[in-house]
């Protein structure tokens, strides 16, 4: 049975987990699997929004321990490297709309590939922990980059270092996710958001997360470089022009992505 699921509809590129017997629990299968398929999505120019979820009752409760129960440094060094790294960075360099539907628990690196998504939704009852305190580990896939940036250093630092469970209701009034739907509408609700960011101007959106991500290091001036220089690759592309003509003619526009 494959670890990742993958089809394409719409213009949506839907990645789930697939190990739901273990709340998705993370190895090296699933890891080479969805770096695969986050590639994939990336060439392929008929998928403008990729959508990663996961298969049963758990959106992913990070590393399967049977895969680390007596690893050497190195070995250590080794899955993160491997595994984790090159997720998280594809997730955040893939210029295309990125959203995490969350619709479990999402613990430990779970609750961290969630957070390196560019839009996280999730069902009610769903929930994220940063569970490595629990067994004297730190947390990793970029959880002490993007955390502290998403819900502040002291919310950061209790989370990290308590464990404590952040239901989906709380982690979208801390700022940690974007919106949480009812479990009986969560699918419908969120795959009409993947949908819909998949007829948008893809270019511009990805220039968009480009400049997102540079805001992390840029200063003011280098910023606002930054956007001028980018708002001109942006104006001149075909979705702009088509913009600003539907807007003229009044009517709605029909983007290309490009």
């Amino acid at each position: 049975m494959s670890t990742v699921l993958f089809t394409k509809e719409n213009g949506v590129g839907y990645i789930s987990l697939n190990r739901p017997e273990k709340y998705n629990s993370y190895n090296r299968d699933m890891a080479l699997a969805l770096q695969g398929y986050l590639d994939e999505c990336e060439k392929d120019d008929e998928i403008r929004c990729i959508y990663l979820t996961g298969e049963g009752k758990g959106f992913c409760s990070g590393q399967d321990l049977s895969e680390a129960t007596n690893p050497t440094p190195e070995e250590f060094g080794q899955i993160v490297e491997e595994n984790y790294n090159p997720t998280i960075l594809r997730l955040r360099n893939i210029e295309k709309p990125v959203i995490a539907a969350v619709n479990g628990v999402a613990a430990g690196a779970g609750a961290n590939i969630a957070l390196a998504c560019d839009i996280v939704v999730a069902t009610a009852s769903a929930s994220f922990i940063q569970a490595f305190s629990k067994i004297g580990l730190i947390p990793d896939s970029g959880g002490t980059y993007m955390l502290p940036r998403l819900v502040g250093m002291q919310r950061a630092a209790a989370l990290t270092m308590t464990g404590d469970k952040v239901m989906a209701a709380d982690a979208v009034a801390m700022g940690m996710i974007y919106k949480c739907f009812a479990d009986e509408t969560f699918k419908e609700e969120s795959r009409k958001m993947a949908e819909n960011l998949a007829q948008m101007p893809t270019k511009g959106i990805g220039l968009t997360k480009r400049l997102l991500n540079q805001s992390y290091s840029n200063d003011l001036n280098q910023q606002l470089a930054a956007e001028k220089t980018t708002q001109m690759e942006a104006g001149s592309t075909y979705d702009f022009r088509e913009g600003v003509q539907a807007f003229l003619e009044k009517r709605k526009p029909v983007f290309k992505g490009c």
